[in-house]
């Protein structure tokens, strides 16, 4: 990300959540706040140079409404479970924290990100008339000077509580050391703590469909300077999960996701190139 700049992938992923308000029935990711927070931006549904029903866009549309769908699907089991402390990591414009539907005290949510992007952010919540909660503590972090645990110690995190994250759309962009920093502070945390977080596939197992997708989309987040850095093997990363303290590890590949949130639908909204997938991993 540039440094005196929002991040121009946590705009794009905002348009993608917006859009699905807006062109596909039934939603798999019930957002009522994401056009709001868009609003002072094109309209992704009229903007020319967004044209949502590219088969390519429509297709990461469908992997962005279901990663965020997945990640607040498993928040809501760890809530059941006795989890009370929720962490955004890279929030963007994510809107759960605006969204929050239990009683005050159930749920505190933490949205970490670069202060450039959270004070953009703060003007786009304003500008859509959106309410800041209690519940809601924003916490800016340049990971340049800070630590993710320094970070929200600040804020008021208690890493005595078992607590859940949520990383999506941002490991890609990371190279592998402050990757797994993060996923080893999440596994240094109580029992029950959670991570809910997707990741690239590594080239090398990727048909030759998939990797022309992946370097059209290379080339495209690498021109606005937020070039991709990391990807995985996911047997790989499931053994490293494991090596580092986490008890419980489920991956979720396109198929899963397509047969999860997308069977049956008459209007072709589905993950169409496997090059991401979905990792749960619980102390």
């Amino acid at each position: 990300m540039k440094e005196e700049c929002p991040s121009w992938t946590a705009l794009r992923v905002a348009m993608h959540r917006a859009a699905h308000q807006i062109v596909d029935d039934p939603k798999v990711f019930n957002d009522s706040l994401a056009p709001l927070i868009v609003s002072g931006m094109s309209a992704p549904e009229s903007d020319p140079a967004w044209p949502h029903d590219h088969p390519l866009l429509r297709g990461l549309r469908a992997f962005v409404v279901a990663r965020s769908r997945y990640a607040e699907d498993e928040l809501h089991n760890a809530v059941k479970r006795g989890v009370s402390q929720y962490v955004v990591l890279g929030a963007g414009l994510d809107t759960f924290a605006y969204r929050n539907p239990y009683p005050e005290g159930t749920l505190h949510v933490f949205e970490v990100d670069h202060p450039a992007t959270q004070i953009w952010k703060r003007a786009c919540i304003g500008a859509g008339g959106i309410p800041i909660p209690r519940t809601l503590t924003f916490t800016p972090i340049d990971f340049e000077s800070l630590t993710l645990e320094a970070g929200l110690s600040r804020a008021g995190f208690d890493k005595n509580m078992s607590t859940f994250f949520s990383w999506l759309g941002v490991t890609p962009y990371l190279s592998p050391d402050p990757i797994f920093k993060t996923l080893e502070f999440v596994a240094s945390l109580p029992r029950g703590s959670a991570i809910v977080f997707d990741y690239h596939i590594s080239p090398s197992l990727l048909d030759p469909r998939e990797l022309k997708v992946s370097a059209i989309l290379a080339e495209h987040v690498a021109r606005e300077g937020e070039p991709f850095q990391t990807s995985f093997d996911p047997s790989f990363l499931k053994n490293s999960l494991s090596s580092i303290g986490f008890g419980q590890v489920h991956d979720l590949d396109v198929t899963a996701i397509n047969t999860r949130y997308f069977d049956g639908r008459l209007d072709g909204l589905r993950i169409v190139a496997g090059l991401s997938r979905l990792m749960n991993a619980r102390v």
